[in-house]
């Protein structure tokens, strides 16, 4: 069988194809919450996650220059990687850090805090949580918001209050 090619339509860049990134920050202008936001990637593998996530900050915040993760949920946690033709620094820190965050920074003095849902999260829970995070007035650690979260959501689809 054979399967004529329409050469009208456009064909969609590489980039396009790959998966949509997952983010969600605080809106511009308002004062930050506990958190800055949250991050959904797709898999447990930085190398494949951060160029989506460092080439989106790059254009909304400034150029990343560095994330700092805690290593619980990285099987590999490498010391650089390659970005848009630059190495983006990778650091960890087991105890201070919450287990469900992690830390960007840019080449300016900024830094951002973000919740990081687990990939293999329900989109319910991931977009929950991903509201939630960002949120100006939440108080809560991303490890209370993931908690409270998949408590809640293991019952009832109701948005925690």
């Amino acid at each position: 069988m054979t399967v004529p090619l329409d050469r009208t339509q456009p064909v969609p860049a590489p980039a396009a194809r790959g998966p949509v990134l997952r983010l969600s920050l605080t809106p511009d202008g308002s004062a930050p919450g506990r958190l800055d936001g949250a991050w959904w990637p797709h898999s447990r593998d930085l190398v494949a996650e951060i160029p989506a996530l460092a080439a989106e900050l790059d254009e909304r915040w400034g150029r990343v220059t560095r994330v700092v993760v805690n290593p619980t949920h990285w099987p590999v946690v490498p010391r650089r990687i390659p970005v848009a033709g630059r190495m983006v620094h990778v650091g960890w820190f087991l105890q201070e850090q919450d287990e469900n965050e992690m830390m960007v920074r840019s080449y300016a003095p900024w830094r951002l805090d973000l919740l990081v849902v687990p990939p293999e999260s329900s989109e319910v829970v991931a977009v929950g949580l991903m509201n939630a995070a960002a949120d100006p007035a939440n108080t809560r650690t991303a490890s209370e918001l993931l908690a409270r979260w998949t408590t809640l959501t293991a019952t009832s689809y109701r948005a925690p209050q």
